[in-house]
């Protein structure tokens, strides 16, 4: 070996490190080596046994012989050589020098373009530019191609604690912007972990790419370790779903996947085969360009026609907004404004018009204002934009009814409407603007809505003096944050009582709002925090509110909050109950069973994950605890304890 063309690469300090008779494990450039003190010699092997693949430099010197950990195969752990056989593992230079032992090795090859740097960059090309994932060991040439990317500053790249939290991520992501965000797992248990949040972005209409490792091709089917078909476990929830092959034509199949989720907002698939990963391509990388179209699409003439001549007809029409109008308020509010006629929200779409609007009427149904419910039945016209007519939402099916969206599955979708409008809802507001001009319902909302409100803060005033001694109100704490969130901040919103106090009590300015909607997952909110603060970064606040149960889920994503700076507030309300099932049991004559929880100190749990933990239990302390996690710069928890009945 001519020795003038070897890399010599510094593996220890000092020969004595490693004991005589001992063997360790180091690394070289990208290269594992077996390093071995044997008579008084360094000597370095090739770490992996050909057998099985087993650490050499894991294993020990018996008699002379270095063991594989794995099979107990034995070599010499000089000469790499098994005794009475032909085989053994390759030997590397090792040279001591006075500031340590090296190793020299050939030059490393130039990373040769592979199926996963044609993919990668085509899904970034098509706008991913986030990733939350966790690598292992069927997706490191996916996870490498990652790395690359993101050290041209094309990609960010999270690392979270648990999958489940990955996919919650990457669906409130797609649910504040848009756009699509990756959950990224291994095979088996890591992409199954992954179901729930892709169930979530399936069925709230929120774009994601969900991207897996899997197994060696020639094992699958085998029963092989981790082996699970992701491709039919995943089936029902990802509208786009393959397993990347090796004579697949690789960029049309990463365009598809992203073209899929754009424009259909939902689930695409796709699962990589350990040995694909890293197989060279001549392929290029593909773009847009060419390959999307426009979606403002204008409405039929007959069904403006008809809705027009509804509105015209109208004295107190009222306009309902959900989460799928949320990209097309400043035209919605405008018309409103017009009309004269008050906006009510979907729970999902709350904080669409800020309450301090003088036509904004809160969030209608379960998790609503009396505010809401009151304009919906006095009207004598519902305009609904973007919403789903969910039995959450309440809204009635008795009052002549306009639907407009983009979905024309969406339309009627659960009952007769008295005109459905398929467009896009920007354009049909601005020509339903234009041709309603000059017109305006004849009843005076505006003095209605704001006597409205003069009702209801003055019953939240009265719930506020309510005190059993056994915590804080939820009312408490949503009218402290009310006061004291920033206005443009982003909330992501847990399940169970914590979320119906947040969307009947919290005052919104120009927040945004997430959450687990169809699916109804609990947990949801820490995740969602870690997607929304990808999205915004620090240019807005975000705020995780949940209750003890739902934190409780996915806690140990409070380590990743921390981890990347992330500058993440939860509000958390602990009651030490699952207060919304033991309703549930009440409600239906059921006995109240397993719904107590034995809790940490949760504040104390975040101070030690490296955020700031803060606990209060009294109501002198919240505004002051409140303000002390909300300016802090990083990771706050504030832990309020509450009263279960007080909701």
């Amino acid at each position: 070996m001519n020795h003038k063309n070897l890399v010599w690469h510094k593996v220890l300090d000092n020969k004595n490190t490693l004991a005589e008779g001992r063997v360790m494990t180091v690394t070289a450039g990208h290269k594992t080596i077996c390093l071995a003190h044997f008579n008084g010699k360094i000597c370095a092997l090739d770490n992996k046994c050909p057998h099985q693949g087993g650490p050499l430099g894991e294993g020990s010197i018996e008699n002379g012989l270095l063991r594989c950990p794995w099979h107990g195969w034995d070599y010499d752990p000089c000469s790499g050589k098994v005794p009475g056989y032909d085989d053994g593992v390759d030997v590397y230079n090792t040279d001591e020098r006075s500031d340590g032992i090296y190793v020299g090795l050939e030059p490393e090859e130039d990373h040769q373009y592979d199926i996963s740097d044609v993919m990668v960059e085509t899904m970034i090309n098509w706008g991913l530019n986030t990733v939350f994932g966790m690598v292992g060991h069927s997706n490191l040439g996916l996870a490498d191609a990652f790395r690359r990317q993101e050290e041209k500053g094309k990609l960010t790249y999270i690392g979270i604690r648990h999958e489940g939290a990955g996919a919650f991520a990457a669906s409130a992501y797609g649910k504040l912007t848009g756009k699509p965000a990756a959950c990224f797992g291994i095979a088996g248990p890591g992409s199954t972990n992954m179901y729930t949040g892709m169930w979530d972005a399936k069925v709230d209409r929120a774009p994601l790419l969900a991207l897996t490792g899997q197994v060696a091709t020639q094992v699958v089917g085998t029963g092989n370790f981790q082996e699970v078909d992701l491709v039919q476990a995943f089936h029902t929830v990802a509208d786009f779903n393959h397993r990347v092959q090796a004579d697949s034509k690789h960029a049309e199949l990463a365009t598809l996947a992203m073209k899929h989720a754009i424009l259909n907002r939902r689930v695409s698939h796709l699962t990589f085969p350990d040995e694909i990963q890293i197989k060279p391509v001549e392929e290029k990388a593909q773009l847009p360009d060419g390959r999307i179209s426009s979606l403002r699409i204008t409405p039929p003439e007959d069904s403006l026609a008809r809705a027009i001549a509804l509105i015209k007809g109208s004295s107190r029409p009222v306009f309902i907004v959900g989460h799928g109008a949320r990209f097309h308020m400043e035209n919605i509010v405008s018309l409103a404004e017009q009309l004269g006629a008050p906006v009510c929200t979907t729970f999902k779409g709350k904080g669409l018009i800020p309450d301090d609007h003088p036509l904004g009427c809160g969030v209608l149904g379960r998790s609503g204002t009396p505010i809401a419910s009151w304009f919906m039945n006095e009207a004598d016209l519902l305009v609904v934009f973007g919403a789903s007519f969910s039995n959450h939402t309440g809204i009635t099916p008795k009052k002549p009814t306009i639907q407009i969206d983009l979905d024309p599955m969406a339309l009627g979708k659960f009952h007769k409407v008295d005109v459905p409008v398929w467009g896009e809802i920007s354009i049909t507001t601005r020509i339903l603007k234009e041709q309603l001009r000059g017109f305006n319902s004849t009843a005076n909302q505006l003095d209605e809505v704001e006597h409205r409100w003069v009702i209801w803060r003055n019953e939240k005033a009265k719930r506020l003096l309510e005190d059993r001694g056994k915590g804080l109100s939820s009312i408490a704490a949503f009218d402290a944050l009310t006061r004291l969130a920033p206005q443009n901040a982003v909330i992501c919103v847990d399940v169970g009582n914590n979320a119906y106090s947040l969307g009947r009590y919290f005052e919104s300015k120009n927040h945004s709002f997430l959450m687990s909607g169809y699916l109804g997952s609990i947990g949801f909110a820490l995740p969602a925090a870690l997607g929304a603060w990808a999205a915004v970064k620090n240019e807005r606040q975000v705020i995780a509110v949940a209750g003890d149960g739902g934190f409780g889920q996915y806690m140990a994503e409070l380590t990743t909050s921390v981890k990347y700076n992330m500058n993440i507030k939860v509000v958390l309300l602990n009651n030490n109950e699952l207060g919304k099932i033991s309703k549930e049991q009440m409600a239906g004559a059921w006995d109240v069973w397993q719904t107590s929880l034995s809790n940490p100190n949760f504040a104390e749990y975040a101070n030690s994950c490296g955020a700031l933990g803060v606990r209060v239990t009294e109501q002198s302390m919240l505004e002051r605890s409140m303000e002390q996690i909300l300016t802090h710069k990083g990771t706050a928890l504030l832990e309020i304890i509450t009263d279960v009945k007080l909701v």
